[in-house]
């Protein structure tokens, strides 16, 4: 089985903000797949399907972006997940542009208080992880507010787009493995 995780912020007013993208992603999956992502175990909503010939058990953490660590220890315990190998964290990334992804099989958390909970929760940096770029066109003064603002309608068109990927990276994952996503994702992101 694997264990694809979206990071956010549980309640409605974060729902559309930058630093729910993770969620967000889970959400389009969860749509693409036709299952709901509803059930209650480690601390996450939580819901099973099968993505190609993958079982897979998508998760939201309910414990608040710099708590994900919890959640995701967890639920990679109760699961019998190895990280290395069945886990992927989608999240935001503020060094990366909007409309961007990029995706990396380890590292640090540079600096995003949910990938270091979840480093330390789980004393590992080897799992896959796949960022979302919010970073705005113009400089910002506070990057707090800034991932917990809602997005500007004009922002709306470009977001669905990068969900969409976002979710296509987990499908070729999947199906081609890690290498072939970030060959066909980063190089893409690049592009743009």
């Amino acid at each position: 089985m694997k264990l694809i995780v979206g990071l956010g912020n549980p309640g409605i007013a974060y729902q559309f903000t930058p630093h729910n993208l993770g969620f967000l992603t889970i959400d389009r999956i969860a749509n693409d797949c036709g299952v709901e992502v509803r059930n209650r175990q480690g601390h996450a909503l939580t819901a099973r399907t099968a993505i190609g010939p993958e079982q897979v058990l998508l998760a939201k953490p309910e414990t608040f972006m710099n708590l994900s660590g919890i959640s995701v220890r967890e639920l990679v315990a109760k699961h019998e997940i190895s990280p290395e190998t069945e886990l992927i964290v989608i999240y935001d990334e503020l060094d990366l542009p909007l409309g961007t992804i990029r995706i990396r099989q380890r590292g640090s958390s540079a600096g995003h208080n949910g990938m270091k909970s979840i480093i330390a929760a789980l004393g590992t940096q080897e799992f896959l992880r796949i960022r979302i770029g919010i970073s705005p066109e113009r400089k910002i003064a506070d990057g707090v507010k800034f991932v917990l603002t809602p997005f500007r309608k004009s922002q709306l068109k470009k977001v669905d787009e990068v969900l969409d990927n976002a979710a296509e990276a987990v499908y070729v994952i999947l199906k081609d493995g890690p290498a072939a996503a970030m060959n066909r994702f980063n190089r893409k992101a690049e592009a743009m």
